[in-house]
């Protein structure tokens, strides 16, 4: 029987969920009639057991050193052992030799570390885990690295974002290989989301720190979350706080990146987002709820934050119940 042959990198101190998630989805895949299925391997350096940053052990299946093509993907792990992966220059050669023999090459959270290292990334848009991709840019000036989206895919290479967006990069790669039902039915199976597109951006206002450094700027931004309906235009944020515009904007500007309007404008859009994914209520409600003028002032802030119409990001990304 022909399979699709699947090979995870790993290597001391690599994060098991970033291991996990793709194995677990795609044994699950095999259960749930995949026309072809996945025979999976763990690569280790010289086969060996390694230590995974949780201090939990894992056997290795296969030595990275022996293991020879045809394969049909290659994955590298990440995990904060990722320095001294990319930093090994064996690892990294066999990870080079590897790619040339695969169909389809990927990496998750600081996984793009090793494949940069490797050359594999050179000329590329890709991602990784938010926390480190300056240090990926700083490193790999010849990668173009995006660190918004969860995951990247440019031409035969994917770059997975932080941890779990292993779990939607799989997810792709699953519909590509057997079809939209299959990869929806794994991820039913999962109880995950149905999906995220891979252009959704890793931080969202409400998972991320609240804006550090200025006491006036954590005010105000709680102030924008707990009002979204109500006047957050620059002229009535700065009027509550007590300053002028002009002040209110460098505060932002400085404290956040964004502008007073861009920030509550990202708010306002992730809260219509988590509505939409959340409740039943129709798109004219949401946008009411969330401050928007009307249902298409909400589908404009859609279409430039998240790519997809809010209908799309409802049907695709609502958990299952």
């Amino acid at each position: 029987m022909r399979e699709h042959v699947v090979v995870t990198v790993a290597y001391d101190h690599a994060e098991l969920l970033d291991i996990a998630c793709v194995t677990t989805a795609l044994a699950m895949a095999n259960q749930l009639g995949a026309r072809t299925p996945y025979r999976q391997l763990i690569a280790t350096p010289g086969g060996r057991s390694i230590e995974l940053h949780s201090g939990l052990a894992l056997t290795g299946q296969q030595s990275l050193e022996r293991l020879t093509g045809p394969l049909d993907t290659l994955i590298v792990s990440g995990g904060l052992g990722h320095e001294q992966a990319a930093a090994d220059a064996r690892l990294v050669g066999h990870v080079r030799r590897l790619a040339q023999q695969s169909r389809r090459v990927a990496s998750v959270c600081t996984g793009a570390h090793v494949l940069a290292a490797a050359g594999l990334l050179d000329g590329r848009r890709a991602t990784t885990h938010w926390g480190f991709a300056a240090q990926l840019a700083a490193r790999y000036p010849q990668v173009t690295v995006d660190p918004a989206p969860i995951y990247i895919r440019d031409g035969d290479v994917c770059t997975a974002a932080g941890v779990t967006s292993a779990l939607d990069m799989t997810l792709a790669f699953i519909e590509e290989d057997h079809g939209a039902e299959v990869a929806r039915t794994v991820s039913r199976h999962l109880v995950t989301y149905l999906q995220r597109p891979g252009n959704q951006a890793q931080m969202s206002i409400f998972t991320a720190a609240p804006p550090a450094g200025d006491q006036l700027v954590r005010r105000i931004a709680d102030h924008v979350a707990s009002n979204l309906a109500g006047d957050l235009s620059i002229a009535g944020l700065a009027a509550y706080a007590g300053v002028s515009e002009r002040h209110l904007n460098r505060l932002f500007t400085e404290h956040t990146g964004l502008t007073p309007g861009r920030y509550v404008r990202r708010v306002r859009t992730e809260a219509a987002a988590n509505l939409l994914t959340s409740t039943a209520l129709p798109l004219t409600a949401v946008a009411r709820r969330c401050g928007f003028g009307s249902a298409e002032t909400l589908r404009l802030a859609f279409a430039h934050r998240y790519g997809v119409s809010p209908a799309h990001f409802r049907a695709t990304q609502t958990t299952t119940r």
